[in-house]
């Protein structure tokens, strides 16, 4: 079983808040997760002008290290969190053996 660490929508219409949850990658969407990993509110509270993320670290870093694979969009929280090294920027760039060769 393929299990993925994404979002899962809940709120309100045009006020979304998700939970970050652990589910078998062919489930639906807002289905029965495996697990609730944590939550994340898009929309920042007027008083403190922060989003505001919860997320239990060790049960995290459990899913991920039994293969979990994040989508994009939890990639980028986990990576912003330290549980996750960051991706390269240019990932498909690749140096010729002259400009290696050369030292630049």
């Amino acid at each position: 079983m393929a299990v993925r660490i994404r979002f899962a929508r809940h709120g309100l219409r045009n006020r979304p808040m998700f939970h970050i949850v652990a589910m078998n990658a062919r489930s639906k969407r807002d289905g029965k997760p495996l697990e609730t990993l944590g939550a994340f509110n898009p929309h920042p509270n007027m008083d403190e002008k922060a989003k505001h993320i919860t997320l239990d670290f060790a049960r995290t870093k459990y899913w991920l290290g039994v293969g979990a694979q994040p989508t994009d969009g939890v990639r980028f929280l986990l990576e912003r969190a330290g549980l996750l090294p960051p991706r390269p920027l240019y990932p498909n760039v690749r140096r010729s053996a002259e400009a290696t060769a050369q030292g630049n």
